[in-house]
């Protein structure tokens, strides 16, 4: 059982003051539209926006003109754009009143979990730049046609938060031509903390979730030099930057909700984004041909909820760890203190990653 949840865990807000935005309570993922990939087009939604609205193709987040290829008398338009380059939109209604969408989850031939934390909407009003931060899940899978796109988005830095282990099982071959700076640590996963929920050895799945629940109440102090390394590069400017796990969902899905709290951002929002993993998280099946791995053997034994327990991310999860913060003193003196983020900072970060 050990060895299943080592494979697990390890391959599968200047505006009002921090803690008050944690706490704000607002409508789950409070964004105004969406953009979902339908083979060469996009699905565009929206809210807010007086009809007709006119539709323009962005090459890059910040342009403010592009090409318009629809316009609307609805909430939604389905609209011809190649996945590469990648296209951004800007949306304008009869009012004048703008919004900017991408797609949230980034079409790659071999990667995972792989999304912009674009496009959230902070407390004061202001969205998150799209095209600056991401998140993803292992990233060794990737394609030569992956590397292209990817460089062509521009991200010159990743912050790898796996393991020793698990680096050297799935490395990432990163093109030279691409100069990419990767943020690393030697450590060794330590895994006692959650295997001393299972007691027993019973493993039903609210034993699971238990074990779950711990470990990520230890997660903000085990793996706290990474996420300041991180919050240190983006507050440095150095972005567009990703950063990743194994399974990009619980050590990358805290790391996204810190940046996104950082940014201002509600903390129901930011809730909201870490269980999107649900919907882009999957194990990988084994390579045709490869070697059977046993410990996914006897995965596929377990009963169907102990496996999502430990496959899937549950609001319980991530409250486990902010409640943690909570504990030793609350957001802002984490984010100061242990975080290296104080007002200053905090301020370089929303001026770089929120749009005026």
């Amino acid at each position: 059982m050990r060895n299943l949840l080592l494979l697990l865990l390890v391959s599968m807000p200047l505006v009002q003051p921090v803690a008050a935005v944690a706490r704000e309570a607002v409508t789950p993922l409070a964004v105004l539209g969406e953009a979902v990939r339908e083979g060469d087009k996009v699905r565009l939604r929206w809210s807010g926006l007086r009809a007709p609205v006119q539709i323009s193709r962005l090459t890059t987040a910040d342009a403010r003109r592009g090409t318009v290829v629809a316009a609307a008398v609805g909430s939604d338009a389905l609209v011809d754009a190649p996945a590469n380059p990648r296209p951004y939109f800007l949306l304008r209604g009869a009012d004048g009143r703008e919004l900017r969408l991408a797609e949230r989850v980034l079409p790659l031939e071999g990667g995972m979990n792989f999304r912009d934390l674009g496009g959230y909407v902070t407390i004061d009003g202001r969205p998150v730049k799209w095209g600056k931060i991401y998140r993803s899940a292992v990233m060794s899978g990737l394609t030569a046609g992956d590397y292209r796109y990817l460089s062509g988005l521009g991200i010159g830095a990743v912050c790898d938060f796996r393991a020793n282990e698990e680096r050297m099982r799935e490395p990432v071959n990163w093109p030279a031509s691409m100069n990419m700076k990767v943020l690393t640590r030697e450590y060794k996963l330590e895994m006692a903390p959650l295997m001393a929920m299972f007691g027993g050895g019973d493993i039903s799945a609210e034993n699971t979730r238990a074990a779950m629940a711990s470990f990520y109440t230890e997660m903000p102090v085990q793996f706290g030099g990474q996420f300041k390394e991180m919050f240190a590069e983006l507050v440095e400017g150095r972005a567009p930057l990703a950063f990743n796990c194994s399974a990009g969902k619980d050590r990358t899905g805290l790391a996204a909700v810190l940046v996104l709290l950082s940014l201002g951002v509600p903390r129901e929002t930011a809730i909201e984004d870490y269980l999107l993993s649900n919907q882009h998280y999957r194990p990988k099946p084994p390579a045709p041909g490869g070697k059977p791995d046993p410990m996914m053997a006897m995965f596929a034994r377990l009963p169907t909820d102990v496996s999502q327990a430990l496959i899937g991310v549950e609001r319980r999860y991530i409250e486990a760890s902010l409640a943690a913060i909570d504990a030793r003193g609350g957001l802002d003196r984490y984010l100061r203190e242990d975080m290296g983020l104080g007002p200053a900072e905090l301020a370089r970060l929303r001026q770089l990653y929120l749009a005026r």
